[in-house]
């Protein structure tokens, strides 16, 4: 796994973590997003997930931990791009939300009617 920083030069930093995070990895993500938000000029941390493969609960512990001392330190963390696999655990545990994807209710199809 690797992790890819960009600065946008106006306080923002894009973090594109690529590979799977998982135990054995996430520390290379821990490492780069800790860098990222003790920059002092740091406004907003995103972290695309758009190349990353699989998150295990120690990922999602990480961007966990990212987002509650962006928190305390007045800035802001989410996450954008998550692939199916990777959004789905972050909805099932209802991490996505706090990390700005967006809440979506799965609409009922239009035919849909009660049962019984």
């Amino acid at each position: 796994m690797e992790v890819r920083v960009r600065d946008t030069g106006r306080g923002d930093v894009v973090l594109s973590p690529a590979g799977e995070i998982d135990m054995s990895t996430v520390g290379v993500l821990e490492t780069a997003l800790t860098a990222a938000l003790n920059r002092p000029d740091l406004r907003e941390c995103l972290v695309d997930l758009a190349e990353v493969t699989f998150l295990d609960s120690t990922g999602l512990r990480v961007l966990i931990e990212g987002f509650s001392l962006a928190q305390e330190r007045g800035r802001s963390l989410r996450v954008a791009n998550p692939q199916p696999v990777v959004e789905r655990v972050l909805r099932i545990t209802s991490v996505g939300p706090l990390l700005g994807l967006p809440d979506v209710a799965t609409p009922l199809p239009p035919d849909a009617r009660w049962l019984g």
